[in-house]
């Protein structure tokens, strides 16, 4: 049944509940917040492979990602190919090179200073996987007939955290990378035109140098991000 199809609302009984007493909890939330200060951007890769059955697992955990209307508005396409990374790595680096002379702007490129980053892009090219995130900017009947998305930019942003955190889980390193405009991965991944390539996560094992920038580890205090308002 495609997703336009009118299914009428039906409610079901909640299928799973997790429910944990407040000291269980307390410490769960702890190890997980600690297990997720191990995750590092980075961009210094081996080349092993990563078997994709763990690629999938990845994407499926992030297909349970909430959406506007349930839409479901993503697709993600993982990449191996030597030769497609390549093309993906040239194109890359043509706008990165724009971007670093000047394209940029200088407020952007000096926030961009203490990152270290620059045109070269190896990483697109060493890691094992690249994931090309798609959004689905307006959905497509088998009819051809267009129709509306909602929410698709926090949609798609939610599905793809919950992707990074579960690579994460599964021993990996990721290092996100904005493709633009980039728009010839529509048809060397073969995607439709409705679809709009908004990231492109290398995804792998750190090499034994990999090195990540200082400014990196410094993180917003807990009192900078969060507001209680007690009733």
């Amino acid at each position: 049944m495609h997703i336009k199809d009118e299914i009428g609302y039906q409610p079901l009984p909640l299928p799973d509940r997790v429910r944990l007493t407040d000291d269980t909890a307390l410490r769960a939330a702890e190890a997980f917040r600690d297990y997720m200060t191990k995750r590092h951007t980075v961009r210094d890769y081996r080349p092993d492979s990563v078997p994709v059955e763990v690629i999938a697992a990845c994407v499926a955990a992030a297909g349970t990602a909430p959406s506007g209307a349930n839409q479901q508005t993503w697709h993600f396409v993982a990449i191996s190919d030597p030769e497609m990374k390549a093309r993906i790595r040239t194109a890359a680096e043509v706008e990165e090179e724009a971007f670093y002379a000047g394209g940029g702007g200088d407020e952007w490129l000096a926030a961009l200073e203490p990152i270290g980053t620059g045109a070269a892009k190896p990483h697109l090219e060493i890691a094992p996987w690249l994931i090309v995130v798609f959004a689905q900017r307006y959905g497509v009947t088998e009819e051809g007939e267009r129709y509306k998305h909602y929410y698709v930019p926090e949609s798609v942003g939610i599905a793809t955290g919950l992707l990074i955190a579960a690579l994460h889980h599964a021993g990996l390193v990721t290092l996100t990378h904005t493709p633009n405009p980039m728009k010839f991965l529509n048809a060397l991944c073969g995607r439709p035109d409705n679809e709009k390539p908004v990231m492109i996560l290398a995804v792998g094992h750190p090499a034994e140098d990999a090195t990540v920038p200082a400014a990196a580890k410094i993180k917003k205090p807990l009192d900078e991000i969060l507001t209680i308002r007690r009733g």
